[in-house]
């Protein structure tokens, strides 16, 4: 369930299939304090609809921060980054590419398909509170976002 968006909560872009991982994600994003909105979807198809404001996604915030899984069931997340920085109106969205995968080959692709990062995600439930307080601290407090 998505949180209700607040005036000053930044936007962001859940997209993971492991149910586990979107709920420590959400969790933690909770527990750090931070002033988000975070809308979590499981697969690459959703992530487009929601972007684009498409079917059930038609009334959502633009996303101002994506965080993106590269396995995902369906369009991966390699083509859903593809998708998203090859559209002139998505492109300026930061993507950080979030998976359990060490693979250089992921993390060359990834940053060919301009991602802005590349995170491994955490093992232990209590790095997952590390990790989102470390977006906090650089994306959400250093980092300029473009204007909506």
């Amino acid at each position: 369930m998505d949180p209700p968006q607040s005036a000053d909560a930044v936007t962001i872009l859940l997209v993971e299939p492991n149910e586990g991982d979107a709920r420590l994600f959400s969790e933690s994003f909770e527990e750090a304090g931070i002033a988000c909105d975070v809308h979590t979807v499981s697969d690459g198809e959703a992530a487009l609809d929601f972007v684009y404001g498409r079917d059930e996604y038609a009334d959502r915030p633009d996303p101002d921060l994506v965080l993106l899984d590269f396995h995902l069931p369906g369009i991966s997340g390699a083509d859903v980054l593809s998708e998203l920085k090859s559209e002139p109106e998505l492109r300026r969205i930061p993507v950080i590419v979030m998976t359990s995968s060490d693979a250089e080959e992921d993390i060359a692709r990834s940053y060919d398909l301009h991602a802005n990062a590349y995170v491994q995600k955490p093992v232990e439930p209590e790095e997952f509170v590390d990790l989102v307080s470390s977006f906090e601290e650089f994306w959400l407090t250093f980092v300029r976002l473009p204007s909506k």
